[in-house]
């Protein structure tokens, strides 16, 4: 269990540059946004017993090092003494790199200042001991709010062995997602269609109904221009197999990976038609339980996804109580009509105390449009 920034403080006398250390690793480790996966966002900066920087660095999937290396190859000699500044503990397990526990010891680091512990269960706690055991004085807690969010797809996957859901969509004033006959481009603006795009470089996964690949015909990549260590997973959950061989998403399955849930008594003509596109097709008598869904995205190392839609999914995972954060990006529009597209279907909540309530809630302008997002809480 992290230790909160409240009562972490109550203990530690924090001074300026504890605070400016930390906050520049975790402003290191979010240049790993999108190029980390399965693994968390870390960075680590390495001051000398005098208290200057003498190395930084943060991890990529890609690159192999662990931050604290990179930071204590820059740093050299000058790390002797000093103190390393990391955004999440260390670890202390050979993995696909040595123990970074035993970097920082051999370089003679005598401090460590951490915000939180790692939720893996090879690493929980057990960095810290390492270092504590060598004679290293270790202080956890400050940032510790800000350390969570950062990594709060990772730790979320680690604390639970399930990925991390982020329900995105884009509504009307009156709570639409399309018109009654279906169209849907474009509810929001072009600030709210860039946002989108960001939001997808955060998440190895994206996923929608069968109605919406359906009836809009999405590519689903990730076009924010970003660099992502792999590509961005595209998931439908389509009961009858509707999703069309010469769709965009069946003709790009080999360049970006497809998995469509289905129900085990489709068509196994289509079926294979599909597959031989590239698609990857669960059958399942069950597709709609959202659990099973997240647990075989998990069977696949994904670690976090971003459902965009339509109703009926946002609905079906909302009453499943799957749902961890939510972005609503809202037009001001009115949509009207009784038979139009509300943005979150299912069995919804009987009684107003029952409805989920956002808590922690942040609120941005998007061009005309505005961005409310926070974490569902019921009642």
């Amino acid at each position: 269990m992290a230790i909160t920034s409240d009562c972490a403080e109550s203990k530690i006398a924090w001074t300026e540059t504890d605070r400016r250390m930390l906050n520049l690793a975790l402003e290191l480790a979010s240049k790993g946004v999108g190029q980390v996966s399965p693994g968390p966002l870390v960075g680590c900066v390495i001051t000398s017993s005098s208290g200057d920087l003498v190395g930084e660095g943060y991890y990529l999937f890609d690159h192999v090092k662990h931050a604290e290396t990179v930071a204590l190859e820059q740093a050299g000699e000058k790390a002797r003494g000093g103190t390393a500044y990391v955004s999440l503990e260390p670890h202390a397990h050979q993995g696909r790199t040595p123990p970074c526990t035993d970097a920082l010891i051999a370089a003679g680091i005598k401090r460590v200042v951490a915000p939180i512990e790692d939720s893996n269960p090879k690493v929980s706690g057990r960095g810290f001991d390492h270092l504590r055991a060598a004679g290293i004085a270790v202080d956890i807690g400050l940032f510790a709010d800000e350390a969570e969010r950062l990594n709060e797809k990772y730790l979320h996957h680690m604390r639970t062995g399930l990925p991390f859901v982020h329900l995105k969509l884009a509504v009307s004033l009156d709570g639409k997602i399309a018109t009654r006959t279906g169209d849907s481009r474009w509810v929001a603006g072009p600030e709210s269609l860039v946002r989108a795009h960001e939001l997808r470089h955060e998440y190895d996964a994206i996923l929608i109904g069968a109605g919406t690949a359906t009836i809009d015909d999405p590519l689903l990549t990730d076009r924010s221009q970003l660099q992502r260590h792999r590509a961005l997973v595209r998931v439908v959950l389509d009961d009858r197999l509707s999703l069309g061989s010469g769709s965009r998403l069946a003709e790009s399955a080999r360049e970006s990976p497809v998995i469509v849930f289905s129900s085990d008594k489709v068509d196994s003509e289509k079926l294979q038609t599909l597959q031989s596109r590239g698609v990857e097709i669960v059958t399942v008598s069950s597709n709609r339980n959202p659990l099973n869904v997240l647990k075989e995205l998990t069977d696949r190392s994904i670690q976090s996804v971003l459902i965009e839609g339509g109703g009926r999914v946002a609905g079906d995972f909302m009453d499943a109580g799957l749902i961890n954060k939510a972005t609503f990006l809202v037009a001001p529009k009115i949509i009207g009509g009784q038979a139009a597209t509300s943005a979150v279907a299912g069995l919804g909540a009987e009684i107003m105390a029952d409805a989920w309530s956002l808590q922690e809630v942040e609120v941005v302008q998007r061009g005309t449009d505005v961005e409310i997002t926070g974490y569902p809480r019921r009642g």
